[in-house]
């Protein structure tokens, strides 16, 4: 059985008042309506509260026990509200590389400054999981680079695009070219992501690029330190350009390529969520941060 607080409270009124009129007065609501709200409680409880008469509403034995308990009851759940109130909120922004998501945080410190009740967590995913954590519902919105399985069902916001180059071992034939020619590229071995990334793979060994030519995979990687150290090793790895800045190695080069279509990064988020304008206007900020970067 569910007893709402309300009617609690009208009880404790009309208890502590031992009048309906002085207590729908107490709480600014006509008499009637208060009238029906006791019945309502009495009829949930299945026992009568007051002995009604002339002179004003008696407790009863029964209603003499919850009056003796109601107090402290309201007490404690106004507490628990306050303590709720008080709970930091949270947004969690999904991301995959740094050189993607780099610019934000700029914007999250702002939001931390005017909106103190939120935090902000930036939650970092492996490339098995190129929607950065939505597809699971780890994340409430997510920096994203484009295609990645799934995302027909998000709502995505493209952002920016950048270029894509390629990391060398450093005794590479071609580590010392200014700039290398996908072409050149076809026959090495790459590092891929799984195979259950689907698009993203496909994407990040540029197969549609190829001119029919069949893909060499060298390794299977889902992490940057694998991915750095495959290439060390001997494989080649098709990369954005913002990784020069976030991701080296010693043993390994980064050098433009042409013949391969750019990194798109966007933000997605749910299509179906609760709009609420605090986390909004972040998503927002972020937005127009980063498509200016």
């Amino acid at each position: 059985m569910d007893v709402e607080t309300r009617l609690l409270r009208y009880f404790a009124a009309v208890a502590e008042e031992g009048s309906l009129t002085r207590a729908a007065q107490k709480l600014f609501i006509s008499q009637p309506a208060l009238t029906k709200q006791v019945r309502r409680l009495e009829d949930s409880l299945g026992v009568p509260l007051f002995a009604r008469s002339r002179s004003g509403m008696a407790l009863t034995e029964a209603g003499r026990e919850l009056a003796a308990r109601v107090p402290a009851l309201l007490d404690g759940w106004d507490e628990a509200v306050q303590a709720t109130r008080r709970a930091p909120r949270v947004l969690r922004l999904g991301f995959l590389d740094a050189g993607a998501v780099g610019a934000v945080h700029e914007v999250i410190a702002r939001f931390r400054q005017a909106q103190p009740e939120w935090q902000v967590e930036l939650r970092q995913f492996d490339w098995s999981d190129p929607s950065a954590g939505l597809a699971r519902g780890e994340v409430d919105a997510a920096v994203v680079r484009l295609p990645f399985p799934g995302q027909e069902g998000l709502h995505v916001r493209e952002l920016f695009v950048e270029e894509r180059g390629v990391l060398l071992p450093a005794r590479h034939p071609l580590a010392s070219s200014g700039t290398v020619e996908f072409r050149e590229l076809w026959d090495e071995p790459f590092v891929a992501a799984g195979a259950e990334t689907g698009a993203w793979r496909k994407h990040w060994l540029a197969a549609q690029e190829r001119e029919g030519h069949p893909v060499r995979v060298g390794a299977v990687t889902s992490r940057p330190d694998e991915w750095l150290a495959a290439v060390a090793a001997g494989c080649v790895a098709l990369a954005p350009a913002s990784a020069v800045h976030f991701y080296s190695h010693p043993d390994v080069v980064f050098r433009p390529v042409r013949g391969v279509s750019p990194s798109r990064v966007g933000l997605a988020r749910p299509k179906a969520r609760t709009r609420e304008a605090a986390p909004d206007e972040l998503l927002e900020a972020t937005a127009r941060r980063l498509s200016r970067s």
